[in-house]
C-alpha cells in the first residue's frame, strides 16, 4: 500500500530545513558562495519565482522565505464587512488584509471580528430596548443602568483607540499553536464614543477590597447551554481606572455594529482585545483575580520566560498577558504590486500597547541598512500612529520592504518571533514584496 505523501506549507518547510527548502523550491542547494549567499542558477531560479532580479540578493539571509511567497490573503463576503478574510464561522472570526487598513480611523466595515460565542439576538436585531448594564460586586452602590443612563449621567467622550487580538500573527508560529490562525489583520483603530470606565466605577463606589474587574456579555455558548459562558475576562482595577479605558456605545459615530459588540462594550486599549468585552451586560468588581472562562489555565497567557519551539511548559509558569508589544504595518501597498518608477512613498501605522511609538524605520535591502520614517504623534494615547517614508530603488527588480517600530522604552520589533505554546504576541517585522519595473 502506497503511503500518501505528507504535505507541508512553505513556512513549515523552511522552519524544518531551510537549505532543503531552497533546493526543493529553487533548486539552489549548491548555488551559494562561501558566506552562504545565493549565486548562479539558484539565484536566477528565485528571481523567476518572484518575478524579477533581486538587487540586494547578497544581503538575503540563508533560508529566507521571500515575502512574495510567504503572504497570501483570501477575500470572503461577511455581512457588514468589506474584504475581510474569514478564519472561522462558528464562532465568527475574520481579519483585515493590511492594505485595507490604511485609513487613520478604521471604518466599521473593515474592523476585524473576534467572537467566542453565538451573537446575541439583541445585537442581530440592533434593538437596545430592554438592555441594561449591571455594576455590582465589591462596590458600595450597585447599579443597573440603561443606555440612556450612560449617555445622560456621565461625561461622554470620543477617543481613537486601537484594539488588537492577543493572537494576531499566530499563523507564523511553528510548530503551529492552536487557535485562529491570524496573519496580520486582527487589529483596528476606530473612534469610540462612550463613558470613562473609571467614572462608572466611581459612581458605584469601589471598595478598598477591590482588585480586579469581571466582564460578562450576552453572547451564548457554542454548545447552546444557557448556563455556560463563552468568555468572561477582566482587568486589574488600575487598568479599568486608566483615563482611556471606556465603556463604548458608538463606533465611528454610529451604534456599534452587530459583530463588534452592539449595544455596548468595554474598550481596554493596548491590552489583548479579549479584555474589551462585547455585548456587555454586567461588570462585577472582585477581590480576587477574575477566574471566568478564558481567564484561567493557559488562555491569554504565555510563559514568563522564553522557550524553545515545541517546548512543553508547566501551567504554573504561564502569566496573564497585559500590555501588547510594539508593532507596525505597511498599509499603503500590498505584496505583489508593480512599481513604475524608481521612487516610492510608503506608509502605515505603528502602535505599542501601553507605550508610545518613538521611532519608525524601513529597509529595502533585507535589513542591511535602515531608513528613518516620518512618524506622526497619535491624536490621543492608545491610538495607532501614522508613519511615511520615501524610498529610492537603485535599479529594477524584486525588492522587499521591511518595517520596524521602536517604542519609547527602546523596545524594537524583531525579525523573528519568540515562540510560545499559545501563539500570542507575535510582533515580528512586517514585510511586503514589490516589483520595480
Amino acid at each position: 500500500m502506497t503511503k500518501k505523501p505528507i504535505e507541508r506549507g512553505i513556512c513549515e518547510l523552511y522552519e524544518q530545513d531551510p537549505e532543503a527548502a531552497d533546493y526543493m523550491i529553487f533548486g539552489r542547494v549548491a548555488e551559494r558562495d562561501r558566506r552562504g549567499f545565493l549565486k548562479g542558477a539558484g539565484l536566477a531560479a528565485m528571481g523567476a519565482v518572484v518575478g524579477g532580479t533581486i538587487p540586494f540578493q547578497s544581503n538575503m539571509p540563508s533560508g529566507l522565505i521571500p515575502a512574495a511567497l510567504a503572504e497570501s490573503t483570501k477575500d470572503f463576503m461577511l455581512k457588514g464587512k468589506d474584504g475581510l478574510t474569514v478564519l472561522n464561522d462558528r464562532p465568527i472570526n475574520a481579519e483585515t488584509p493590511p492594505h485595507l487598513l490604511d485609513d487613520d480611523v478604521t471604518p466599521n466595515s473593515r474592523h476585524f471580528v473576534r467572537n467566542n460565542g453565538i451573537v446575541p439576538e439583541m445585537a442581530e436585531k440592533m434593538d437596545a430596548s430592554g438592555w441594561t448594564l449591571t455594576v455590582d460586586g465589591e462596590v458600595n452602590n450597585p447599579m443597573t443602568l440603561t443606555l440612556d443612563d450612560l449617555k445622560s449621567r456621565f461625561e461622554v467622550v470620543k477617543l481613537k483607540l486601537q484594539v488588537e487580538c492577543g493572537g494576531n500573527g499566530r499563523a507564523a508560529f511553528n510548530p503551529p499553536a492552536k487557535g485562529n490562525q491570524w496573519t496580520l489583520g486582527a487589529i483596528g483603530n476606530a473612534e469610540w464614543t462612550g463613558i470613562r470606565y473609571r467614572d462608572l466605577l466611581k459612581a458605584a463606589g469601589v471598595k478598598d477590597s477591590a482588585i480586579y474587574t469581571a466582564h460578562y456579555g450576552m453572547d451564548g455558548h457554542l454548545s447552546g447551554d444557557p448556563n455556560k459562558l463563552p468568555i468572561s475576562r477582566g482587568v486589574p482595577l488600575a487598568k479599568a481606572m486608566e483615563a482611556h479605558s471606556i465603556v463604548a456605545f458608538e463606533m465611528n459615530g454610529e451604534p456599534i455594529p452587530t459583530l463588534n459588540g452592539f449595544p455596548a462594550r468595554t474598550i481596554c486599549p493596548g491590552w489583548p482585545g479579549s479584555t474589551s468585552q462585547k455585548w456587555l451586560r454586567r461588570i462585577q468588581i472582585r477581590d480576587v483575580v477574575h477566574d471566568g472562562p478564558k481567564m484561567t489555565g493557559t488562555a491569554y497567557r504565555r510563559p514568563y520566560y522564553n522557550v524553545a519551539p515545541g517546548t512543553k511548559v508547566d501551567k504554573k509558569d504561564f502569566r496573564i498577558i497585559e500590555a501588547m508589544p510594539v508593532k507596525s504595518l505597511i498599509t499603503s501597498h500590498e505584496t505583489g504590486q508593480s512599481i513604475g518608477g524608481r521612487s516610492l512613498r510608503v506608509g502605515g501605522h505603528a502602535w505599542a500597547g501601553d507605550r508610545k511609538v518613538a521611532a519608525m524605520h524601513v529597509s529595502i535591502d533585507f535589513g542591511a541598512t535602515w531608513i528613518a520614517a516620518q512618524l506622526m504623534d497619535p491624536p490621543n494615547p492608545y491610538s495607532w500612529q501614522r508613519w511615511n517614508a520615501d524610498l529610492s530603488f537603485p535599479e529594477k527588480g524584486y525588492y522587499e520592504i521591511w518595517a520596524r517600530a521602536t517604542d519609547d522604552a527602546g523596545m524594537t520589533q524583531p525579525f523573528a518571533i519568540n515562540w510560545n505554546p499559545k501563539g500570542y504576541l507575535n510582533n515580528s517585522m512586517h514585510r511586503i514584496a514589490v516589483q520595480v519595473a
